[in-house]
């Protein structure tokens, strides 16, 4: 089953134009197909290199304009998948952007701190960055219908959106498992001689445990036996390996707010079941409501992404205890959210957030308005 990605007329847009689109994204989100798709529109034109494989690196790796030129002959669009695998690929980059502007380079990356690091500096002024995220509820929506959609939505909380898990049937809880052990790990445990796994994966469990409550780096220090440092710096890494992703708090005013720890969410709630080894449907879990929430607020992301919104996001707490799950500002307007998996919930505004933001700004989120709200 193909799915059109909502990014992809977007990259194309900017297809030459003098600079480099960088794609990021995590393993086996499916950028490799959409390279391919938008390299099967310009099959003559066009070349792929894996630079997985060793030679493909040896060929980019701290070259000359010369040697590239005769490399890639007359391709005009050239596709480098994995660039972060090979060395010094911001130089070469630049090399081919300075002396054959003609040429379009589209690079994939699956980890930012490889990439963004090579070629931050080489491409200042030189490239566009493009994330690609799991499959999104809204890209289904084009070979489902909305009453589909919610008939698919249980499902797709427990499993997740990766490509491969959505498209492999029975198989799903096996491919997933396998993607949280295996891709998940891979860059992250090469990065900064990263050699303790065990560690590692106990910090994914714990965040895993705590989704939809505030995290202290000090408390997940003392559970799993390392200091704090270490476990911010793991959390930056795991945020740039795009495995999760941070919220902090909205604060407006200090002496009422709190505005010190932060919410820690996964990119795909899948991910986050296959770590804590739960896959049960959600009538048999008691984690459901924190599910919820983490699976809307990235699904509200991935379309915030796909709209081209400018957003700073938060979540909103005060010392007396109310709160808002998720919260949007954009262009000086606050909008809170609020997510409930009880479609016969009616929580109230929170007196504090009404009193500092005006209850038409408060948005409660169920199952069965779930795909207009995301819009």
């Amino acid at each position: 089953m193909l799915i059109n990605r909502l990014i992809q007329p977007k990259i194309e847009k900017k297809m030459f134009k003098g600079k480099v689109i960088v794609i990021y994204g995590a393993r086996q989100v499916g950028k490799t197909t959409l390279i391919r798709q938008i390299q099967a529109k310009n099959s003559e034109i066009s070349a792929y290199f894996n630079c997985d494989e060793s030679d493909i690196r040896e060929a980019f790796s701290n070259t000359s304009s010369t040697a590239i030129k005769h490399f890639l002959g007359n391709k005009k669009l050239i596709f480098l998948d994995e660039a972060q695998r090979v060395e010094n690929i911001g130089l070469t980059l630049k090399l081919i952007v300075d002396n054959f502007p003609e040429i379009q380079i589209i690079a994939t990356g699956s980890s930012s701190f490889d990439l963004s690091n090579k070629i931050i500096e080489p491409l200042t002024g030189r490239k566009y960055e493009f994330f690609l995220y799991p499959l999104a509820m809204k890209e289904l929506s084009q070979i489902y219908s909305s009453i589909e959609l919610k008939r698919l939505l249980e499902q797709r909380i427990v499993f997740g959106m990766y490509p491969a898990v959505i498209n492999s049937g029975q198989e799903a809880a096996e491919i997933l498992k396998n993607l949280a052990r295996s891709y998940s790990y891979k860059d992250v445990l090469n990065y900064q001689d990263i050699r303790n796994p065990e560690v590692l994966e106990k910090l994914l469990q714990a965040l895993a445990l705590q989704v939809g409550n505030e995290v202290s780096y000090n408390e997940l220090g003392r559970l799993i036996g390392i200091n704090r440092l270490t476990v911010q710096s793991y959390v930056k890494i795991l945020e740039q390996a795009f495995i999760i992703f941070k919220l902090r708090p909205l604060s407006r005013n200090p002496r009422k707010e709190l505005g010190k720890l932060h919410k820690i969410y996964f990119v795909d709630t899948g991910i986050r079941n296959a770590l804590i080894n739960n896959l049960n449907p959600l009538n048999l879990r008691n984690d459901v409501g924190s599910l919820w929430e983490n699976f809307w607020i990235s699904e509200r992301i991935k379309n915030n992404s796909f709209a081209g919104r400018d957003i700073n996001t938060f979540f909103w707490r005060t010392y007396s205890h109310q709160e808002v799950d998720f919260v949007e500002e954009e262009n000086a307007k606050i909008s809170g959210f609020e997510c409930k998996w009880n479609n016969l919930a009616t929580p109230s505004v929170p007196s504090e957030w009404s009193k500092l933001y005006g209850k038409n700004s408060f948005n409660l989120i169920k199952p069965d308005v779930f795909i207009d709200s995301l819009y």
